[in-house]
């Protein structure tokens, strides 16, 4: 079974340091600390309207970490740009609005294939891999192999707030939902990722997947890391997803 890689999101110590302005905490800094602990990459998201990670962000990250950098961004020829200019390792195209709290679902890949095919394109010929998040569907996993991009990351927002919810039978349609996704990425070529409202327990479920080789987990892992520390946060996580590789392995 492959090695399940740990991408820490960043973008919400950013998000503390701007309720206030200034400089800290500085994401950077936390970068630095959630590699340490075992992150195998660090994504941040720069939105329009600078919410939380901001252009400088992006510029230093690339200059100091000495993992993968995942930039994930809109499909916007701003974006793009400051995309090349910084060069990360890969650049995950998301769907973003400006009223949302947080990615609401998976970029339309069949619906704006036109427009997404030059970004991927541009940034492909530029030697940045790039990502779609894209909902777990047959449809769209056929879009983004006819689009040229190597990899996928399955929004498993609707699974997790399902769980939280209490809503079990939800809850199991989309985990079913989620393993036939990744099943069918591997099939066609694809490089299967997964992220948005994971934690420990569903982190440790989702590991025993084996087509999918990375997680990218943010906001929980900066909440827990008001209790305990940002580096034993990602170091329980570590600890989680290693479990449930152990235990697919294992069945």
């Amino acid at each position: 079974m492959t090695t399940l890689r740990l991408g820490v999101n960043i973008d919400h110590v950013a998000t503390v340091r701007n309720a206030r302005g200034g400089a800290r905490p500085d994401p950077v800094r936390a970068a630095l600390v959630a590699i340490e602990a075992g992150a195998d990459g660090i994504t941040a998201h720069l939105r329009e309207d600078r919410r939380h990670i901001r252009d400088d962000d992006m510029k230093r990250l690339k200059a100091s970490i000495s993992k993968p950098l995942n930039f994930e961004m809109a499909a916007t020829e701003q974006m793009l740009d400051i995309a090349l200019s910084v060069a990360p390792h890969a650049c995950c195209l998301v769907p973003e609005k400006r009223t949302e709290r947080t990615t609401e679902g998976g970029l339309d890949v069949v619906g704006g294939f036109g427009h997404l095919k030059p970004f991927v394109a541009e940034l492909g010929r530029a030697g940045v891999r790039v990502s779609l998040f894209i909902e777990p569907e047959t449809e769209a996993l056929e879009a983004a192999v006819a689009l040229g991009a190597p990899v996928v990351e399955l929004h498993t927002g609707a699974w997790c707030h399902a769980l939280e919810n209490g809503e079990q039978a939800r809850g199991a349609a989309e985990f079913a939902r989620l393993s036939a996704a990744a099943r069918k990425a591997a099939e066609l070529g694809l490089e299967c990722h997964a992220g948005h409202g994971l934690d420990f327990d569903t982190a440790r479920l989702i590991a025993g997947f084996p087509e999918i080789v990375e997680l990218n987990i943010g906001h929980f892992l900066i909440g827990e890391a008001i209790f305990v520390g940002l580096a034993e946060s990602v170091r329980m996580m570590r600890k989680a997803m290693d479990e449930g590789r152990a235990a697919a392995g294992d069945a």
